[in-house]
């Protein structure tokens, strides 16, 4: 839903610098712990014509909320009004400037992938973390069978990396690894485990397209959804007696479709994985409750695969507010559950009448040119005595 935007977003985008009066969003620590309880009330009263609470809309949270809480505001739930404006301002600054590197090197190309683009819409939220359980605002500690899992992901990844040019320049991304200008001697090697690489740490390796990061090939991480620094994301949710259907938007064209089951039956088969998960949903009160299990092996949230168990909450809280709260949990990845909330806002349906269906092309024109472009490489070298015949690897 690219450029699905309220009157309160669209101002906020064009005058940054300013606390929109427009947006009518609560912004005190009071009013973000809970909402009015004439909110509630009318909330309540909204119903569909069967009867269930209504959700239905296009929603998105309309602040910048990092999903866990810096050593900055370490004992810190909230932010002050104060805080929130040096932050707005911190973050202008940092969009402003220009970062491009020295011209014509691989930082100078990157840096003209314009930041200022993309996060330039939303101002500071009033929590300092998305996560509001544990109280420290940060993801439980990884299990040791996590840890081993995610050091030979990193292991793999800077041995293949450390003939490039990032490792000779000692980037970030070779952060622990060191530079050798011999091919690796794990080049060949397959991966660990199935790629879900993001695109901040690619493997040095085309051979095939699952060398490649997930929005290479235009797949999305999937749940839980919490919207990205790329123009955050959008949930359309649709409701009809027998079913729940949810449409986001999210990233750069990534978008996917849910539909969470209502008829009481139980969680398919356990051989049974879906990218998204089965989602199996029931009402207790006014709220919408579902539970999410049966994720791929080939998705990934935090470190977190096939075992991944999500029961999230969605509540009507006013005309144009909705709550939602989410348990994570793995006991092979995380020492104990943890939690989510957010606060979406409703767009305007008549601004928004008009639906272009996200599609990312990049990937789609993008991987196979990358493919070619590695081929070529290896049968230049091959011809120049600096490689072996790529048609027998």
């Amino acid at each position: 839903m690219r450029g699905r935007f309220s009157g309160s977003i669209t101002t906020g985008a064009i005058v940054v610098a300013g606390v929109g009066a427009v947006i009518s969003v609560c912004i005190t620590p009071a009013c973000a712990q809970a909402p009015e309880a004439s909110a509630i009330a009318a909330a309540s009263t909204l119903k569909t014509p069967w009867g269930e609470p209504d959700l239905q809309g296009i929603w998105t949270d309309e602040f910048d909320t990092p999903l866990q809480r810096s050593a900055r505001y370490e004992n810190q739930e909230f932010l002050t009004q104060a805080q929130r404006a040096e932050l707005d301002k911190e973050r202008r600054a940092l969009l402003d400037r220009d970062q491009r590197g020295e011209r014509g090197t691989e930082a100078d190309v990157a840096g003209a992938y314009s930041f200022a683009v993309f996060l330039s819409t939303k101002h500071t939220g009033a929590r300092t973390s998305l996560i509001v359980d544990p109280p420290n605002g940060r993801i439980p500690p990884l299990t040791l069978e996590a840890q081993k899992a995610a050091a030979a992901d990193r292991e793999f990844h800077l041995a293949l990396l450390q003939s490039t040019e990032t490792c000779k320049n000692k980037g970030v991304v070779c952060s622990g690894g060191k530079y050798d200008p011999t091919s690796s001697p794990r080049r060949a090697e397959p991966l660990p485990r199935y790629n879900t690489i993001d695109l901040g740490g690619r493997i040095n390796r085309l051979d095939g397209p699952e060398d490649g990061a997930l929005a290479d090939r235009c797949l999305t991480g999937g749940l839980p959804e919490f919207g990205t620094p790329f123009g955050g994301s959008f949930r359309r949710i649709v409701q009809t007696p027998s079913g729940i259907s949810m449409f986001y938007d999210v990233g750069q064209g990534q978008g996917w479709q849910r539909n969470i089951v209502m008829n009481g039956s139980p969680h398919l088969p356990a051989n049974i994985r879906q990218w998204y998960g089965d989602s199996r949903g029931h009402w207790e009160g006014n709220t919408l409750v579902i539970d999410v299990t049966h994720f791929s092996p080939k998705t990934d949230y935090q470190g977190s695969r096939e075992n991944l168990h999500v029961v999230e909450r969605w509540t009507r809280t006013g005309p144009t507010s909705l709550e939602y709260v989410v348990t994570i949990e793995d006991p092979t990845v995380w020492t104990r559950p943890w939690s989510v909330k957010q606060d979406f806002t409703r767009q305007s349906d008549q601004e928004n009448r008009v639906y272009y269906e996200p599609r990312c092309v990049e990937g789609n024109y993008g991987l196979p040119g990358m493919l070619h472009g590695r081929r070529i490489m290896e049968e230049r070298a091959f011809a120049e005595g600096r490689g072996p015949d790529p048609a027998t690897r």
